[in-house]
């Protein structure tokens, strides 16, 4: 008989991704979820904040508090954690470009609350380079973002030391298409991107590099292919063992632990049937959890309408209890690891390694990932045009998409969505407007000399080579403003404009592609030329960049300029580019605050083409949209890519016609 645990492991922590209109308001959801048997706290930041920018800057209206929590300032983070305390909470913050600041409002209020730094347990996401990648919210150059979390990783290692500085999020790798091979190699990469900076610098030596192993912590992506994954995290298991023992010499099994949080995939979650997304949340969880040589020590799972909007808190606790059912109902925690000897698990391990293994070195060949990035980004683009031309042709088959569809008969509708039931949350604008007008009163009220010496004393540090933490926390407790820290760093380095990347996915759809293009030089006046942009702050450009590859497959001239454009920058592009079509791409919920704002500009500059939208939007806006002049509204369940290009197409011939 085989033998059991003599003791059954202890549950993983298990957390919601959580954040919404005001400090307040969170604080109320986060203490709701705790109550409910969550063991962890993981914060989601609004845009404003990841961005380095304060809720009553022109560039953060529309964006305060809809995809996460707003923080400005030291007393934001005391309304956030009011009544939770710090010295036993294991708290992980979703925070890149700014990490280093809310690192340190974290540190400030420890300090003002009398908890020792030696207590503080957590994570500070800090992995710029997936930003530059797939989610977007970076501000500086790779390299001024490579000093910034190197110096913060130095500080936590030295000074607090269960924290974990830096949390390598390949999670949202996969959401951009990447493959499991792609996944685990480019989340290698840049770990080692990481620890050649702080080996080369010298500061920590090598019982200092091994300590900064040892806290070193991923982030990973679960998706629906259960053996695969299994499969990709065993392979990350082994991969991190051997690059630890022998790039850094780090001798102490301990330290080598591949150390990993989850939250599993939402880029396979459907508006269509919505209902399904529960058993594909639970499968997932499964993929990381199966293995106990390769077990999450983190999970949170998404809710079953996040391709419908930002979850209610019953959405969150039924999420909640899959973990608990899985953890405390079944016997998955009482055996040792299922799959030691299996044949097939590890004969799929071993090639995923092997793949992973030569892509990771060809990238540090090539320089590493810091001097890869637009290559990776590439080879993202190509991956997503291919699972998503997949989908279209039916090659990959998701049920209730595009088999199993809807049937006709009204009886078998979603029980879970239905016209007099709101199915998900929205952020509260009376939370929201009320926060902006504090935030503009704490403003009016602090002392502005002190600010203004700490930030002069901030700049000179970062001019020179010496570590940008102490003089962080400075500003922070001399009442300093996430923008007030943000903008010291644009003026010390710059800001930054990633690749997009889309040049990776051409000519992967053919046929019908082919004849819509063909349909487009027959139209008098020259080749259509399609504007695709993404107004606000939203970073999540997956959509766009789909959308730009196939409109060049389609026969259109394609423009296209990135990430975070105002409406008042698109409008003008559209006017100097003299498009035929404007097609945006919002996914943040600022919908309707930037397509008002876009149309202001657009007549301001007499532009008349017609525009179109695509990105999560709720049934219950789009008659509004319509009625500010959007020409067509494309959700999530508009997954065909050729038939929307065909909609596009139509639009022009109409015009140009």
């Amino acid at each position: 008989m085989y033998p059991r645990l003599l003791e059954p492991d202890p549950p993983w922590v298990m957390r919601t991704y959580a954040g919404h209109s005001s400090a307040k308001a969170s604080n109320r959801l986060f203490r709701a979820n705790l109550a409910n048997g969550q063991t962890g706290l993981s914060v989601a930041f609004d845009l404003p904040t990841q961005l380095g920018l304060d809720p009553d800057d022109p560039r953060s209206s529309g964006e305060v508090g809809k995809v996460g929590v707003p923080i400005a300032h030291l007393g934001h983070l005391r309304q956030l954690f009011d009544g939770i305390p710090l010295d036993t909470m294991n708290t992980s913050m979703t925070i890149n470009a700014t990490a280093m600041w809310l690192f340190s409002l974290y540190l400030a209020l420890a300090d003002e609350t009398g908890v020792p730094y030696q207590l503080l347990s957590g994570t500070t996401q800090n992995d710029i380079v997936k930003e530059y990648l797939s989610r977007g919210t970076f501000i500086f150059t790779p390299e001024a973002s490579r000093r910034l979390t190197v110096d913060l990783i130095e500080f936590s290692v030295l000074n607090v030391p269960k924290w974990n500085p830096i949390n390598i999020c390949s999670y949202h790798l996969q959401e951009a298409g990447a493959t499991p091979v792609q996944e685990v190699a480019y989340a290698l990469a840049t770990a080692v991107g990481i620890l050649d900076s702080i080996r080369d610098q010298g500061r920590v030596g090598q019982d200092g590099l091994a300590r900064v192993v040892g806290r070193m912590s991923f982030f990973v992506n679960s998706g629906i292919r259960l053996i695969e994954e299994i499969a990709k995290m065993r392979a990350f298991v082994v991969l991190w063992d051997e690059l630890t023992r022998d790039r850094y010499g780090v001798g102490d099994p301990k330290f080598r632990r591949f150390r990993f949080g989850v939250q599993v995939n939402s880029l396979g979650l459907t508006e269509s049937q919505p209902e399904n997304n529960v058993y594909r949340i639970m499968l997932e969880a499964l993929g990381v959890t199966l293995s106990r040589d390769a077990r999450a020590r983190a999970l949170q799972l998404p809710a079953w309408n996040e391709a419908i909007g930002l979850p209610r808190p019953v959405d969150q606790q039924w999420s909640l209890r899959a973990q608990q059912i899985l953890a405390y109902e079944t016997d998955l925690l009482e055996y040792p690891d299922i799959f030691e000897g299996s044949k097939v698990m590890e004969g799929l391990t071993s090639d995923i390694v092997e793949a992973a293994r030569q892509e990771l070195n060809r990238i540090i060949d090539a320089g590493g990932v810091f001097a890869q990035i637009d290559q990776m980004k590439a080879s993202l683009v190509r991956a997503q045009t291919e699972r998503a031309h997949a989908i279209e042709t039916g090659t990959k088959r998701v049920v209730g998409v595009n088999i199993y569809q809807d049937p006709s008969d009204a009886t078998h509708e979603s029980p879970l969505v239905d016209s007099t039931t709101k199915t998900h949350l929205s952020a509260d604008a009376r939370e929201i407007a009320q926060l902006v007008e504090e935030f503009v009163e704490y403003k009016r009220h602090r002392d502005v000399a002190a600010v203004s010496n700490a930030r002069r004393q901030l700049l000179e540090v970062a001019r020179s080579d010496a570590n940008l933490v102490p003089a962080t926390l400075a500003l922070a407790k001399a009442g300093g403003t996430t923008q007030d820290w943000a903008d010291t760093m644009r003026e010390a380095f710059g800001e930054y404009r990633a690749p997009t990347g889309i040049h990776g996915g051409a000519g992967v759809r053919e046929g019908r592609m082919q004849d819509l293009a063909a349909r487009l030089q027959r139209l008098p006046g020259g080749p259509a030329r399609l504007l695709v942009a993404k107004p606000g702050l939203d970073g999540h450009s997956n959509g766009a960049e789909q959308i730009a590859v196939a409109a060049r497959d389609a026969g259109f001239e394609v423009i296209y300029q990135g990430i975070r454009q105002t409406p008042a920058e698109i409008a003008s592009v559209a006017r100097d580019e003299d498009v035929d079509l404007i097609g945006l791409s919002i996914l943040s919920g600022s919908h309707l605050e930037l397509v008002e704002k876009l149309f202001v500009e657009l007549r301001a500059r007499g532009v008349a083409a017609p525009v179109v939208l695509g990105g999560i939007i709720p049934e219950d806006d789009i008659d509004r949209l319509l009625e500010l002049g959007v020409r067509r509204v494309f959700t999530p369940k508009h997954y065909q890519i050729s038939l929307i290009m065909a909609e596009l197409v139509e639009l022009v011939t109409q015009i140009r016609g």
